[in-house]
């Protein structure tokens, strides 16, 4: 399964150069100082954010020369009185941005493979062509589960019982066996800066241009997909519950500290191996209750970039439980437990899978290595 992914990466350099724009990191580290970015944020993050890499300038009576990166690796910025003239990548691989009065334009991969970009004052237009390089999704039809309005699908009551999916709060102990079965999510997509997820639709109502933008067929598995992803985020959250969609790391940080304040610290799993671990049984060797009985959770969607489903409770405790896998694996996992579930979906696959009613006993799960939850400090 594949969706064909929007390039950014010269419109960000772009936006970097031209209007010294906050990155993502940045724009965390300046609202949270005091609060680490987790791993599973950092592989969301554009690299070229990240990396390391050499860059030359050299100012002249012409204009402003930039070179950036590794031969053949490199972006290469040229400033004059014409306006702006980028180029990345290797000959016939790469990006090529020209900035004049009229705006922005920008050309990346190969024609006939390529995405063009035009920015001017009307705002962002994005074409992308229908051979795009493919992003491959894992990810099951059906509802989400940790969208507790929903009943369960088929398909997931008829997955393997014995997969500990949700489990109770009392199984939150030393010495509990469970088995576990922690995947790698190979989507490649990553976090869009604010400015350009939000000139980007993002509403069921603009579905047809949505999938043109990104080259999607409207009768393919990509389309329903992300027709999903939008349905849920525009649905009605159970009674009690604030939810939000982010569509930028930003939006995220900005929802989780509107709700919680700005003492708050963000965790995800990490799960030692590199690679996705078999299906086995893992041991429970310390779990330890964080403080605060509220939590924002956000749960990474399937969708042509970055999204998170977000969601806040008052009824919500989170765990950092340690544990080990039958084969080493050391996993520092995030566990969150529902204590009041008597709005839930009564058909909410959690009742089915537990053999519990809404309302009764508190519900617990824990969180894939891309999911992350936010609580007070």
């Amino acid at each position: 399964m594949k969706f064909f992914l929007l390039h950014v990466c010269t419109l960000l350099s772009v936006a970097l150069v031209g209007s010294h724009a906050l990155t993502p990191e940045v724009y965390w580290k300046s609202v949270l100082p005091n609060s680490p970015m987790p791993k599973s944020i950092k592989d969301l993050l554009y690299t070229e954010w990240n990396d390391e890499k050499s860059t030359a300038v050299g100012v002249g009576k012409g204009g402003v020369s930039v070179h950036t990166g590794k031969p053949g690796k490199r972006t290469d910025v040229g400033v004059g009185k014409g306006g702006v003239g980028v180029h990345t990548g290797k000959p016939g691989k790469g990006t090529d941005v020209g900035v004049g009065k009229g705006g922005v334009g920008v050309h990346t991969g190969k024609p006939g493979k390529r995405t063009d970009v035009g920015v001017g004052k009307g705002g962002v237009e994005v074409h992308t062509r229908h051979k795009g390089k493919p992003v491959y999704v894992g990810v099951h039809k059906g509802p989400d589960p940790f969208v507790y309005l929903y009943a369960a699908s088929e398909d997931q009551l008829k997955d393997n019982p014995n997969v500990t999916m949700f489990f109770q709060e009392n199984d939150l102990h030393q010495g509990k066996e469970m088995k576990l079965h922690f995947t790698k999510n190979d989507q490649k997509a990553t976090f869009l800066p604010r400015k350009i997820a939000d000139s980007i639709p993002f509403s069921s109502n603009k579905l047809p241009q949505i999938y043109d933008e990104f080259s999607v067929k409207p009768d393919s598995m990509e389309a329903e997909i992300m027709k999903q992803t939008l349905n849920e985020c525009e649905s009605t959250g159970i009674e009690g519950e604030e939810k939000y969609c982010a569509t930028s790391l930003e939006s995220m940080v900005d929802f989780s500290t509107t709700k919680l304040g700005k003492n708050v610290k963000a965790i995800s799993t990490e799960v030692s191996a590199k690679e996705s671990t078999p299906l086995q049984k893992y041991n429970i060797e310390v779990p330890k209750k964080l403080a605060a009985n509220k939590a924002v959770v956000c749960h990474k969607q399937n969708y042509a970039y970055v999204v998170f489903y977000c969601h806040k409770t008052v009824s919500t405790q989170a765990y950092a439980v340690s544990m080990v896998g039958a084969d080493g694996t050391k996993v520092n996992a995030v566990a969150v437990c529902h204590t009041d579930t008597a709005k839930w979906n009564p058909k909410h696959l959690a009742f089915q899978v537990l053999k519990v009613k809404p309302g009764t006993v508190p519900i617990c799960h824990f969180l894939p290595e891309d999911h992350v939850v936010w609580v007070p400090y």
